[in-house]
């Protein structure tokens, strides 16, 4: 498995291989005893599986707070994503930063969202499934979120914001500014 760390070095895409022939390919998406020996000793609890219909269906920006505070590896198993995952850890020096990656169905490559960053999601095609795993389990009292639209953010979506489709929730999410985010920069 190749892993690649974005500018944002936290946070990582994995390709994992694919052994095909002229029947199809197979991949290994998640061997915890190789992400242990690469220093990823991640105790996934729950898989997370979402379709949205419409191309330009918008999730995020969301977090867990802790205890329950939710690292990601996310990939597309139909479809096309813009993913973005946004450092909100007080005192770190990428605080407010955001990095993104397309991910697709048809390359199998992943985002590893750790605990700390806020992440979503772009549809960039109709009938998208999104899988993910994470290491904490989802409590209501502890979700939150950040708008998608946030001028300080300033995150390209690579469409016009009309054209974007989100819940009702994450219309009326915060500002990062709002936020008294629950997360702090450990160096």
């Amino acid at each position: 498995m190749e892993i690649v760390d974005l500018a944002i070095p936290e946070v990582k895409l994995l390709t994992p291989r694919r052994h095909g022939d002229a029947r199809g390919w197979f991949s290994e998406t998640w061997s915890a005893r190789l992400m242990a020996e690469r220093g990823l000793d991640l105790p996934f609890v729950q898989d997370n599986h979402a379709l949205s219909r419409p191309a330009y269906t918008l999730r995020g920006l969301h977090f867990q707070a802790p205890p329950y505070a939710q690292t990601k590896l996310v990939r597309v198993v139909r479809g096309r994503i813009l993913d973005v995952a946004v450092d909100a850890r007080r005192g770190s020096p990428t605080f407010g930063r955001h990095v993104k990656a397309e991910l697709d169905a048809a390359t199998g490559t992943q985002i590893l969202v750790p605990k700390g960053f806020l992440h979503g999601y772009l549809t960039l095609e109709p009938d998208t499934e999104v899988l993910y795993k994470v290491d904490a389990f989802y409590s209501r009292a502890h979700d939150g979120g950040v708008s998608f639209a946030d001028p300080d953010l300033a995150i390209d979506w690579g469409v016009p914001a009309e054209r974007i489709l989100v819940s009702e929730k994450d219309a009326g999410l915060p500002r990062l500014a709002e936020l008294a985010t629950p997360f702090t920069y450990d160096a």
